[in-house]
């Protein structure tokens, strides 16, 4: 009897009694299908009261991996898995292609039966197990053993994917100790200077200029800037997609808030006798951007151009009025460079070079300002210096007037 509701081809329900002919009907939920799908399981149904065989209906949707198996490109399908060989009847004429094969597969059924009677292609009387056949049981095995497969590649993704997380949040903990140690020393020392001298019945710092009590004051709020910049950093490149990074952006002069960053990062370049050189245009327009988004950029970058030039080196700004719609902006250093097959790694997450797992930093600087540019919709890349080094660039819608 022919079924009437789609099935699951699965091992869990064997079939007892396999007919010589066997088919598979594949489905789909498409309402445009379903009345040529009506007219193939009526037809096969007028066929089976005068020829018995086996048919299964498969709902691709529920078993997708089958569809996979037999390497099908449209549906529904009819497909003969026994007798061999295979073959598939698919497209808007199933039934015409089934008139014009159905003599055939009766003739090859009517021959297999009598190599059947022949040889016998059991267990014959010396134990040798006869050649496997191609059946609807045998097809619920193969699908099972697809899915499963798909299940363990799906687990081994997943536990690599854990294994690299753990391991950057055991690698960031441990850097984010030591880089912690010198920002937390330096305004635990401004402090404890302050404290020190500081008379609490006059109001009054003894023994300290005024020129040195602003400089430890200054000294201590840098310092616990730096700190919190590295927490933010850590916990902002942890978060989602770059289209679920939060920017608020509005106009901001792009030149003065570098400006800002430099007079913030004075002490470094200063304390390394590093030269700086900027190259501002007075007519540079203003961007439409999340202030203290682009100064987490600028700061990143100047820190590396910082970090990585020697004494006496030279640091470079620049920016560029590119198009009417957008605007460069530009940190040039004279350190070590960056390797060309290594521009576009950088800035991955946690990415560091070679030379530089002895260097303070923990590599989510460059992964952050990425995300940070990609959520302007704008790009971030690096060349090489002319003179040695690396400019870094990146650019920035120009606020609409």
């Amino acid at each position: 009897m022919l079924k009437q509701d789609y099935m699951q081809v699965s091992q869990d329900q064997p079939n007892y009694f396999e007919a010589p002919l066997q088919l598979l009907l594949f489905v789909d939920g498409r309402p445009k299908s379903r009345q040529q799908v009506q007219r193939i399981r009526a037809y096969l149904k007028e066929l089976q009261a005068e020829y018995k065989f086996e048919l299964q209906i498969i709902d691709v949707g529920q078993q997708p991996y089958l569809a996979e198996h037999f390497k099908l490109v449209a549906t529904p399908a009819l497909i003969k898995i026994h007798p061999e060989p295979r073959q598939v009847l698919a497209g808007s004429n199933i039934i015409a292609q089934l008139k014009n094969w159905w003599p055939r597969w009766q003739t090859a059924v009517d021959a297999y039966l009598k190599l059947q009677e022949d040889f016998q292609e059991r267990i014959d009387d010396n134990g040798r197990v006869s050649p496997a056949k191609s059946t609807i049981t045998s097809v619920a095995v193969s699908a099972e053993l697809i899915r499963l497969s798909d299940e363990i590649f799906n687990l081994k993704q997943e536990k690599e994917k854990l294994q690299e997380q753990l391991q950057f949040k055991d690698r960031v903990i441990a850097m984010l100790a030591h880089d912690l140690r010198n920002p937390l020393t330096a305004a635990a020392i401004a402090i404890e200077t302050l404290q020190a001298n500081y008379n609490s019945e006059t109001g009054e710092f003894q023994r300290l200029k005024p020129t040195m009590t602003a400089h430890l004051l200054k000294q201590a709020r840098t310092q616990t800037k730096i700190i919190d910049r590295l927490i933010a950093d850590l916990l902002q490149v942890g978060r989602g997609s770059d289209k679920e990074f939060p920017i608020v952006p509005q106009r901001i002069d792009l030149g003065q808030l570098c400006l800002e960053v430099l007079e913030e990062l004075g002490d470094r370049y200063l304390a390394k006798s590093q030269i700086l050189e900027t190259d501002i245009p007075k007519d540079l327009p203003s961007v439409y951007a999340d202030p203290e988004r682009i100064r987490q950029v600028i700061v990143n970058l100047l820190d590396n151009a910082i970090k990585y030039t020697p004494a006496g080196g030279k640091i470079s700004v620049a920016g560029l009025h590119r198009t009417t719609q957008k605007v460069q902006f530009s940190v040039g250093d004279t350190g070590p460079g960056i390797p060309l097959e290594s521009r576009d790694l950088i800035f991955e997450n946690h990415f560091r070079l070679q030379r530089d797992e002895a260097t303070e930093g923990y590599g989510i600087g460059l992964c952050l300002c990425q995300r940070i540019i990609r959520a302007h919709y704008g790009q971030i890349w690096v060349d090489s210096n002319t003179t040695g080094g690396a400019w870094f660039h990146f650019t920035l819608p120009v606020y609409p007037f």
